[in-house]
């Protein structure tokens, strides 16, 4: 644990030193879980939205985006049960006067216990080697099995609970458990109680005549408010997607773990409109789908895993998450939920206006189902940054920090150095820059040793430096070295955009898919 704790608090330090993260408003003291992208965080999460939409919606001929506005017409959040659903269960303890979410507490109390099991686990195929049958082991060894169990209760428990509203038994719960504090250790807690999320604000020119706003807690629901719009300007047929990317706010009480969880954040996400009684085929597509796209950027097979809701949204008929292991464990990156027709319906109901697609085929008209594909950009940009930033032993005995950002995503493709500031090495370097600028994100260093610069470049994640020296002059060549391996080749000046463009096309990564 203390391990974990070194390297989130390593996360959070390298992203402010190298221009990727700063606290927002930090001359005032900052403003609790909200944070500011800095120069090259801007870019890697430009990358990541980008990579996002490329496969999502250039790559999907059914598929097309939207830019729906923050500030909607307040019954929207009536309709999709914002107003009087959207809440989470909040405890205090008594003694540290700190503030939890209720649910949080008891699934990471669970999820301590399913790391239990999967220690034995990982012993065991240490063990035994190629010969492990791990399903077996799962099945058979009594430990992993009452670990595995007790976890089931524990999650199938809440789930229960706060699926019927009872929060007393979510409180019994967590003393049946011992959940102490964990900042304190204390155990002295108060009743669970609900908070709506939401952010109010007002709209009008007066105070008397203003009305009330929230500012949306999603980006999903305007999307349903204009899936007729779309379908018809846009001829769509069932089945077929809307996507977009965009800021929601929530007023998170328990806002903590860096960008994980803010009150301002952004989505990027994808409703698939399709016939009721297709959903569930179209759940299961998308859940391949969306993993496969985590998986392209090499992030480890092993970081990802499907934790299936035990509790159901008041919307869907089935819900699952793919978690990813952050630095403080696995949590949630992304959802995939089938929807059901709730939403459409639910605004139909409010608006009085009819939200119903025409089926050809069918000969008739009804309202369809929706699966719903929604990652937090804020939890990718974490999940990529923090797995990448690694310390290296290197063979002489010294270590080195390097961002091994995938170099898709990387904000810098390339730094161009000239060995020295002197001898038209400088003029040689910056028409490479000019020349290559037009198709990638490049950057001029000159200052210090060009070792050090070397090292400056891993810490930002770059994937290639381009050294400019004498021999440059001679013969139009340059060496450029490898960020990952460090391996260094002499390539004629001609050739730098093809050996860039082969690492760094979003072509090339998503054909991995």
């Amino acid at each position: 644990m203390a391990k974990q704790e070194d390297l989130f608090k390593n996360v959070v330090s390298h992203a402010k030193e190298y221009g990727f993260i700063f606290p927002s408003s930090e001359v005032y003291d900052g403003l609790s879980a909200v944070y500011d992208y800095a120069q090259n965080g801007v870019e890697l999460k430009k990358n990541i939205r980008e990579y996002w939409w490329k496969s999502m919606v250039q790559m999907n001929d059914n598929i097309v985006g939207l830019d729906a506005a923050i500030l909607m017409h307040p019954t929207t959040w009536k309709a999709s049960g914002h107003v009087d659903a959207f809440n989470d269960p909040l405890i205090d303890n008594k003694d540290s006067k700190k503030r939890y979410r209720a649910d949080v507490l008891v699934e990471d109390f669970a999820e301590k216990i399913h790391q239990k099991a999967q220690k034995e686990i990982d012993k065991a195929k240490a063990r035994f080697g190629d010969a492990f049958n791990e399903q077996e082991f799962i099945t058979t060894n009594a430990r992993v099995v009452e670990y595995l169990a007790k976890e089931k209760e524990i999650r199938e428990r809440l789930g229960r609970s706060l699926g019927a509203g009872d929060l007393e038994d979510v409180k019994a719960l967590i003393e049946e458990l011992e959940i102490a504090d964990p900042e304190t250790g204390s155990r002295n807690w108060t009743d669970v109680k609900q908070f709506n999320l939401m952010f109010g604000t007002k709209l009008g020119a007066s105070a008397e005549n203003a009305m009330d706003l929230y500012l949306r807690p999603e980006t999903a629901q305007g999307i349903f408010v204009n899936f007729l719009n779309v379908q018809k300007s846009g001829r769509m047929k069932v089945p077929f997607g809307i996507a977009q990317t965009g800021k929601a706010f929530r007023n998170e009480i328990v806002a903590r773990q860096f960008i994980f969880r803010m009150r301002e954040f952004e989505q990027m996400e994808m409703q698939f409109f399709v016939r009721p009684g297709e959903e569930m085929q179209w759940y299961e597509h998308w859940k391949t789908t969306r993993l496969n796209w985590h998986l392209s950027l090499g992030l480890g097979k092993e970081n990802y895993r499907f934790h299936d809701h035990e509790k159901l949204a008041h919307y869907a008929n089935a819900a699952a998450d793919i978690e990813f292991n952050f630095p403080f464990g696995f949590k949630e990156l992304e959802g995939i939920h089938s929807r059901t027709d709730f939403d459409l319906k639910a605004h139909e109901q409010y608006s009085g206006r009819k939200l119903q697609y025409f089926d050809p085929e069918l000969n008739e008209n009804y309202v369809p189902y929706v699966v719903e594909t929604s990652v937090g950009l804020d939890r990718m940009f974490l999940a990529v940054f923090a797995t990448s930033l690694q310390e290296e032993t290197l063979e002489d005995g010294s270590t080195r920090t390097v961002l091994k950002l995938p170099a898709v995503l990387a904000p810098t493709k390339a730094t161009v150095l000239p060995l020295v500031k002197k001898d038209g090495l400088p003029e040689v370097a910056k028409k490479i820059i000019e020349d290559l600028k037009w198709d990638f994100n490049v950057a001029y260093d000159e200052k210090d040793a060009v070792g050090r610069r070397y090292r400056r470049a891993d810490a930002l994640g770059t994937p290639f430096c381009i050294t400019v020296d004498h021999q440059t002059l001679e013969d139009q060549t340059v060496t450029i070295r490898h960020r990952d391996t460090m391996k260094q080749d002499r390539v004629a000046i001609a050739d730098l955009k093809a050996i860039i463009e082969n690492e760094v096309s979003m072509k090339n990564w998503l054909m991995k898919m």
